[in-house]
C-alpha cells in the first residue's frame, strides 16, 4: 500500500476550484474543494443561488440512486449526482477530509475520468493531521448477486480489487482488471480511464434527462458498428474495464475509510457497487475498525466503536 494510506488523516493544504459540464444534467458546475478538521470525512455542501446551503456527508447510508452514476442525497429533493470519479480521486492519494462546495446538483465530469481531480489535489497539497486514520478490514466473505451479476469483499492483506465486465458487443467483450491497488497503481493504470456509452443508447437517455452533457470530449462513445467516434481512439485497449474499476474505487470510498481485503465484481455498475457496501457494512461479524493496515495493531469491533459514540460520518453508521 502506498505510503498515504498508512498513518494519519490528511487534508488539502489549501482551496482548490474547479468547473465544469455536468454529463448528465448539460449544466455548467463549479466546485471548491476546502481543507477540513480531522474526521470530518467527505462532506458535499450544496450552495443554491439564494444563498442557502444545504450539506450531505460522502457515506454509504446517504446513497440515493445508482442509475447511471452515484447520487448522494433525495432524488427528488437536495443532492448530488456523479461523485464517483471525484471519489475515487480522494480514496486514491488518501484525502480523508474535505468539504466539496457545489453550486449544482452533479460534479462535474471533466474528461470523463478522475484525472483533473487528482490534478488539482496534487496542485492544492495535502497535510497530516495528528489522527489515525481508520480502515475497514474485511473479516469474512460477503456476496451479492443481482440477475447475472455478482459482487463480494474477501479477507485479504492488502487492498485489491478484480474487476470483469463482459458486455455484448466485439469491441468490449469481456474484458477483466485484477491487481493490488494503491496511490501509484491507481494514478498510472487507473486515473486516466474515461467513462463510456454506445450511440444507439443516446435517444433513450436523452428522453429520460440523461447524457445531456455527454461529448467526445469527456466520454468514449462507441457506434452502431462498434467502433470507437472519439478521433484519438482509447487511452488503453482495456480502457472500459479500468473505467469500471475506478467507478468501483469510488462507489467503496463511501464506506468513509480505507478498506483492506479484495473487492471482486462480475458485469457490475453503481447498484451492485452499492448493494456489496451496504452488506458489508450491515454485517458486523463481517468487519472490523483497524488503526493501521498491520494486524498487530491496536483493533476496534464494529460494535465497540458505535457503543463508543463514533462520528455521523463513520462507515459503520448506515
Amino acid at each position: 500500500m502506498g505510503t498515504k494510506l498508512l498513518g494519519y488523516q490528511a487534508t488539502l493544504c489549501e482551496k482548490a476550484e474547479l468547473s465544469g459540464i455536468a454529463v448528465h444534467s448539460g449544466e455548467q458546475v463549479s466546485i471548491s474543494l476546502l481543507p477540513a478538521a480531522p474526521n470530518t470525512g467527505v462532506k458535499f455542501r450544496r450552495i443554491f443561488d439564494n444563498g442557502t446551503t444545504a450539506e450531505i456527508m460522502a457515506v454509504a447510508g446517504q446513497v440515493g440512486a445508482t442509475d447511471l452514476c452515484t447520487m448522494l442525497g433525495d432524488p427528488a429533493g437536495v443532492h448530488i449526482a456523479t461523485i464517483e470519479h471525484l471519489m475515487a480521486a480522494f480514496w486514491a492519494t488518501g484525502l480523508d477530509n474535505v468539504i466539496v462546495e457545489i453550486d449544482g446538483n452533479e460534479v462535474p465530469v471533466m474528461d470523463g475520468s478522475s484525472r483533473v481531480f487528482i490534478d488539482a489535489i496534487d496542485e492544492a497539497g495535502m497535510t497530516h493531521h495528528a489522527v489515525k486514520r481508520r480502515y475497514v478490514r474485511v473479516k469474512k466473505t460477503v456476496r451479492v448477486e443481482i440477475g447475472g451479476s455478482w459482487a463480494e469483499f474477501r479477507p485479504y492483506q492488502g487492498t485489491r480489487f478484480e474487476v470483469v465486465i463482459d458486455f455484448d458487443s466485439p469491441l468490449i467483450g469481456r474484458q477483466e482488471f485484477k491487481s493490488d491497488v494503491n496511490e501509484d497503481v491507481f494514478r498510472e493504470e487507473l486515473a486516466n480511464a474515461r467513462t463510456f456509452g454506445f450511440m444507439k443508447d443516446v435517444e433513450r437517455l436523452w428522453a429520460s434527462g440523461h447524457a445531456l452533457g455527454s461529448s467526445l470530449e469527456n466520454s468514449v462513445v462507441i457506434s452502431d458498428d462498434h467502433t470507437i467516434i472519439n478521433p484519438e481512439g482509447l487511452r488503453f485497449r482495456d480502457e472500459f474495464v479500468r473505467h469500471k474499476t475506478l467507478d468501483a474505487v469510488g462507489d467503496l470510498a463511501l464506506a468513509g475509510a480505507q478498506f483492506i481485503g479484495c473487492y471482486a465484481s462480475y458485469r457490475g455498475g453503481h447498484r451492485l457497487n452499492a448493494a456489496a457496501l451496504k452488506a458489508l457494512l450491515t454485517d458486523r461479524t463481517a468487519y472490523e475498525i483497524v488503526e493501521t493496515p498491520e494486524k498487530r495493531e491496536r483493533v476496534f469491533s464494529g460494535d465497540f466503536v458505535t457503543v463508543a459514540a463514533a462520528p455521523a460520518h463513520a462507515p459503520w453508521v448506515l
